[in-house]
């Protein structure tokens, strides 16, 4: 099987690894575990590059010596559709045009082989705390905010209460206020690749949302583009 899934800890930063050598996937996972990290394993790089392109990971560790896509050519497809998590590639090469080459591909750490545990962990945490750095800004618009760092919502003041994915629905909205969001564009950030378009999950948790952030008040912030997707904007 290509791609393992433990439950996700309450909170818990999630950290995508992609390697095919099993062995080293594995004590990666077990490690970062046991600090607490959620952690997801994808074993070829095709499917690792459709979990990342998800954009639900907090940070991405990805060999460059996979099967079916490698590891370069993974960052540099994620960066060209936008999609900016934290990426730390684990190598066996080990000469500075390689490390450039990752870096230069879009990575933001590079680490050879064989490596200490600790040292990766020192990097990890490095770039979880840049991460957050990057997604500390709060997300506005009319009397609604959304706290990315501390996955918080209000309207007026009241508190939002969030499920997992209605919160990434809502971030994703703000992200991208005033944009038309199809519901192909929703399905491939919030579900991963495998999701059926056909069924109307997306409606429903677009109805939840509004429920939570627009029912009760007269301004309406979630508007359906007829035939295309959802906008979220200010009257």
């Amino acid at each position: 099987m290509a791609y393992f899934f433990r439950g996700i800890p309450a909170g818990a930063m999630t950290i995508l690894v992609v390697e095919d050598e099993k062995k080293v996937s594995s004590l990666i996972r077990k490690g970062l575990e046991e600090e607490e990290y959620a952690v997801e394993v994808a074993q070829d790089g095709e499917k690792g590059f459709q979990l990342a392109s998800t954009g639900r990971y907090d940070l991405l560790i990805l060999d460059v010596m996979l099967p079916r896509k490698d590891g370069f050519t993974i960052v540099r497809d994620l960066r060209a559709a936008g999609t900016m998590t934290p990426v730390l590639m684990l190598t066996a090469r080990t000469s500075t045009d390689d490390k450039v080459q990752g870096l230069d591909s879009g990575a933001d750490d590079y680490l050879t082989k064989p490596f200490a545990f600790e040292e990766l962990l020192a990097r990890v945490r490095s770039l979880l705390r840049r991460g957050a750095l990057d997604r500390a800004g709060v997300l506005a618009i009319a009397d609604l905010e959304l706290d990315p760092v501390t996955r918080k919502a209000r309207r007026a003041g009241r508190s939002i209460d969030l499920t997992a994915k209605e919160f990434a629905l809502l971030e994703f909205f703000l992200r991208n206020k005033e944009r038309v969001l199809t519901r192909a564009a929703i399905a491939e950030k919030i579900w991963d690749y495998t999701f059926d378009t056909g069924t109307n999950i997306i409606d429903v948790y677009i109805n939840h949302l509004r429920n939570k952030i627009d029912s009760g008040f007269d301004r309406k912030l979630i508007h359906t583009v007829r035939g295309v997707g959802y906008l979220l904007k200010e009257d």
